[in-house]
């Protein structure tokens, strides 16, 4: 019998080779990765690995491994901080080992595919068509007027995403097509029609305030359901509950949504009283918040993106046109009536037809929008155009109505043009909002915004619990020193200062002897420790700034962050976009006290190392 011995060439034989290869190649993969070095163990793993082995060896008749580690859980879990300590240094030692002898991986870039929000304008259109026309009264006089003209119901995800990966919350711009377009709350007037001048919303203050208020609308830890709010609405009352439940349902589901499905419980501090509702700053306040959910959405804090995306939306329409100079339509603020589901549907084809977003030309300039008080020197050379006319402060109706008549209509540079009939010069000068808080200017409606952005008398309210006091930061700065002079830490520049935060403190505040500056060290809790950041209690507008070091030292270990104090008006809400100290919970001591040591330099003082 005659035995076929294959030929080095014989197809058969190569194709028994690909398998026997495919294996060699798989099997050196293994043991590539059986050869890399593994992650190191815990402190709990350092433990258990110790306490199983005594405890088999003393306990021989035991069931197993099973029954030796739950033992060792049991004995963790009793176990104090200090006993601890031995575990959790050794763990740490071989961690900063293998971090320092381990390649470097570079971090992969975060992908999402789709957008999560809570910003639903669809949500908030159904309950406005349901409004009685007392109720559109009521909303009208708290200057949520434009609100009800919302005529889109749903969200472009993906332009949002897209405006997302472009918008840079440090310089709060958007980068697109090629240029960096500025935002500014004026652009939150012009687009949403809100005011962009007034007082500050501060979303803080004693909790004993709102404490009814909580009760009233079954706040939780998570928020205010948006359920109840709008069974609330559907009642036809249209007195200062309905305007509460209002301003909470258009914040939480339109101009500030946070990540939750809830409407955030803070928002109840700035609506106690409900008749200077009207004097706020809204516009400030929804860019404010639109940067800072953003800002956490990118720090991983959260899945989901807060803030108004719709006046992102729309800013973009306006500001990027898909077809030529010559065929832009006329200029109607605010923004929001001009688009609906037909107009957007309709811009979104052009936009495919087009190439996809940002193909098309940047026109601010024209429009008068992304530029600051210059988008309204441009809006002068557009006609037809509609704007909302000012609201004078401390004027009755019939007052407003004649000063505009008394006022000349032609087109001197520098007026503004009012529904294309009115102009409105220099000429016309009110007080500053702030002007309880002692500004004395008179400013003309022109610059009023710039100055009041920009002023130092904007309010900013005492950081203590049970305290509502609100003023100047001079005013708050005496405030503090006659009422509360034993409830902070007294400093001075340029010197190091020893402080401690107990296990329940979530703040202390500070004083400089020299100038009676207030500061606020922040304490947040993390996964692993504690966030510390020191914030300077004054208008956010202020261009000067401190310089501080933030020190923890634990033996012969130490931890220091130097950063400059961002200007804050009151207790810090949640944690904000800015540099911060993360100190591991094993810096405290056994009963929880955190001691830090704090060195504020001086505004003037450059020469701090």
């Amino acid at each position: 019998m005659t035995t076929l011995v294959p030929s080095a060439g014989d197809p058969i034989l190569e194709k028994r080779k690909e398998p026997e290869n495919r294996e060699s190649e798989g099997s050196r993969k293994k043991k590539k990765r059986q050869v890399s070095t593994p992650r190191p163990a815990c402190s709990w793993v350092h433990f258990s690995r110790e306490f199983i082995k005594e405890y088999s060896a003393s306990h021989p008749g035991s069931s197993g491994l099973k029954a030796a580690t739950k033992a060792a859980s049991d004995a963790w879990k009793l176990m104090s901080p200090d006993e601890k300590a031995k575990y959790t240094t050794r763990a740490r030692e071989v961690w900063n080992k293998y971090l320092s002898t381990s390649p470097a991986r570079s971090p992969k870039p975060r992908r999402q595919a789709k957008l999560v929000t809570r910003c639903s304008p669809g949500r908030l259109l159904n309950v406005l068509q349901r409004l009685t026309p007392e109720q559109k009264a009521s909303v009208k006089s708290m200057g949520f007027g434009s609100i009800l003209g919302l005529r889109c119901r749903t969200l472009r995800r993906s332009l949002c995403l897209w405006l997302l990966e472009r918008f840079n919350t440090m310089r709060r711009s958007l980068e697109i097509c090629g240029e960096r377009i500025p935002l500014t709350p004026l652009d939150v007037e012009l687009v949403m029609g809100l005011a962009a001048s007034g007082k500050d919303v501060v979303a803080s203050g004693p909790d004993d305030l709102i404490l009814e208020l909580r009760q009233k609308y079954n706040a939780t830890n998570r928020g205010i359901s948006v359920r109840l709010l709008e069974e609330q609405l559907a009642a036809p009352d249209a007195g200062e509950d309905f305007k509460r439940s209002f301003v909470l349902y258009v914040l939480g589901t339109l101009l500030c949504p946070t990540a939750r499905l809830d409407v955030s419980p803070t928002f109840l501090h700035f609506l106690t009283n409900m008749d200077v509702i009207h004097q706020y700053n809204w516009g400030k306040f929804l860019l404010d918040r639109l940067v800072r959910e953003v800002a956490r959405y990118r720090q991983g804090k959260q899945l989901a993106v807060g803030g108004c995306l719709l006046f992102l939306q729309l800013f973009y329409y306006e500001c990027v046109a898909v077809r030529g100079l010559h065929e832009l339509d006329s200029v109607s603020f605010p923004c929001l009536y001009s688009w609906g589901e037909e107009e957007i549907s309709e811009r979104e084809k052009q936009e495919k037809e087009l190439g996809g977003y940002g193909s098309g030309e940047v026109v601010c300039k024209e429009r008068g929008l992304g530029m600051g008080i210059l988008g309204y020197k441009s809006r002068v050379e557009i006609t037809p155009i509609r704007v909302i006319a000012p609201q004078f402060e401390d004027c009755p109706a019939q007052q407003q109505e004649e000063q505009l008549e008394n006022v000349p209509v032609n087109d001197k540079e520098g007026t503004i043009v009012i529904c294309g009939e009115i102009e409105v010069t220099d000429s016309v000068r009110g007080p500053c909002r702030n002007v309880e808080y002692g500004c004395t200017e008179l400013v003309n409606y022109v610059t009023r915004n710039d100055h009041e952005e920009a002023c130092t008398y904007a309010p900013c309210a005492c950081p203590l619990k049970n305290c509502d006091f609100v003023g100047s930061s001079g005013q708050l700065s005496q405030h503090f020193t006659s009422k509360h002079w034993d409830s902070g830490r007294r400093f001075q520049y340029d010197c190091p200062l020893r402080v401690s935060l107990g296990q329940n403190d979530t703040h202390l505040v500070l004083q400089s002897e020299n100038d009676g500056v207030l500061f606020l060290l922040n304490k947040g809790t993390e996964t692993i420790g504690h966030s510390l950041v020191i914030t300077c209690i004054c208008p956010s507008s202020l261009n000067e700034q401190f310089l501080y070091d933030l020190v923890s030292e634990r033996g012969s270990s130490s931890l220091k962050l130097k950063s400059y104090a961002q200007n804050y008006p009151g207790s810090v809400e949640g944690f904000p976009s800015m540099d911060f100290l993360l100190v591991p919970f094993a810096y405290q001591s056994s009963c929880g006290q955190l001691d830090l040591e704090v060195c504020i330099w001086s505004s003037d003082d450059s020469s701090a190392e």
